[in-house]
């Protein structure tokens, strides 16, 4: 037995990781609704995680800021947020670029029977409002990544002024001490758990692939392709990218594809955050950078979402026989990427954003019914990118910095 679990934990993440996956298809396939038994071990898993997701913001954070000078945090944070929207701009002009050569959903009609209640969308100004919690520990406890980082970024710049001060340096130097020492605390910690990261893995990869069945497959199976081939053409994008701004790109996924294929199976960026900031420092960036950037990216950074927001128009426009125009796909892009920021922290945000925009554009809302049938299969893909993009954001703006450090000296 002792041999067994050191030959487990002797092995590869990446490599358990893949595997578990394989056989949680293979369990999916061959037990169906069975195989959702499986469920409870899934749920630890993605526990596991968000329960270091508030500890690992809060102290990679101030630690961050701290290492940082003030001014220089100011310049950065500009260049993620243009980035992130730029970003999501261009992943929607992807999708409906891809979308219009293969046209999903042509020949398809609605049968009349689907419904779909449109959730409430909070809207941009609700939040930017909500980055400033009212209660700290309100924020904690529901989880509001923008509050966290606000609150990180306000205690971080509080005890950088005590370090510096005559009066309260020692003081200061002791809390940053302690924080840095209750950080490496947290990462110990995520080493444990990454050990169970493949066993969570299988489980969700069995319930999913049992719940959904090939049924659905088959039956949106164009929809999902096309959906999937828009979101190839963004990795290569991306890679595209790493390598103008002289990144290897061998380098950059050997160290992302943790992430991306917990993202892929978890289907949610929150819960892969853990791991996600764990590539970022494993591939040498500013931690000051990643530990902002990372978590912003996972609430108003959706890539992934974008390009299904595009293809999802492109498909319920043919539903109705009325293909969409230039205007209509302008429209698309300017309400896509509004919606990505403002329908950030919503469980099911995708068919929240998709609802948001159909109802602008005038597009048939039973369509998004149809959509929820496939919502899992195509999350996985979306998930997945709008992990990736954040990694990418923040790998290239690390490295813009570095080059102007660099040009200054």
């Amino acid at each position: 037995m002792k041999a067994i679990w050191k030959a487990y934990l002797d092995t590869s993440l990446i490599l358990k990781i893949t595997i578990a996956l394989v056989l949680g298809i293979g369990v999916g396939l061959v037990f169906g609704e069975d195989a959702t038994a499986l469920a409870p071990f899934g749920d630890l898993l993605l526990s596991l995680l968000t329960f270091l997701i508030i500890p690992l913001i809060l102290f990679t954070l101030i630690v961050g800021v701290n290492q940082t000078h003030i001014g220089d945090l100011g310049r950065m944070g500009g260049k993620v947020f243009i980035y992130y929207t730029l970003s999501s701009a261009f992943a929607i002009i992807v999708g409906l670029a891809v979308a219009s050569i293969f046209q999903p959903g042509t020949g398809m009609q609605l049968d009349g029977s689907e419904t779909f209640d449109v959730p409430e969308n909070p809207g941009i100004v609700s939040v930017l409002l909500n980055i400033v919690p009212s209660n700290i520990f309100t924020a904690f406890s529901e989880l509001n990544l923008l509050g966290i980082i606000f609150t990180a970024f306000a205690f971080g710049i509080a005890i950088s002024y005590m370090r510096s001060s005559h009066e309260l340096g020692e003081l200061g130097n002791h809390l940053y001490k302690s924080i840095d020492a209750l950080n490496e605390a947290t990462l110990l910690i995520l080493k444990v758990i990454l050990q169970y990261v493949p066993i969570g893995v299988f489980a969700i990869m069995a319930k999913t692939v049992g719940s959904q069945g090939l049924d659905t497959l088959f039956s949106l199976g164009e929809m999902i392709l096309v959906l999937y081939a828009a979101l190839a053409v963004q990795i290569v994008i991306y890679t595209v990218l790493l390598i103008l701004f002289k990144i290897k790109p061998g380098r950059f996924y050997k160290y992302a594809r943790t992430p991306m294929l917990t993202a892929f199976v978890t289907q949610s960026s929150s819960g892969t955050l853990p791991l996600t900031l764990t590539a970022a420092k494993n591939l040498g960036l500013s931690k000051s950078l990643y530990g902002f950037s990372i978590p912003l990216g996972t609430t108003i950074n959706m890539d992934g979402a974008a390009i299904r927001i595009a293809v999802s128009a492109v498909f319920a426009a043919n539903l109705v026989g009325d293909p969409l125009s230039l205007s209509d796909m302008l429209m698309v892009v300017l309400v896509g990427t509004l919606a990505s920021i403002g329908t950030a922290g919503i469980p099911g945000a995708g068919i929240v954003m998709i609802a948001t925009v159909f109802v602008q554009l005038g597009l048939p809302i039973e369509a998004v019914a149809l959509l929820t049938a496939i919502d899992a299969l195509v999350g996985m893909g979306c998930t997945t990118l709008n992990v990736t993009g954040d990694l990418v954001g923040t790998a290239l703006i690390d490295e813009n910095e570095k080059n102007r450090k660099t040009a200054k000296a």
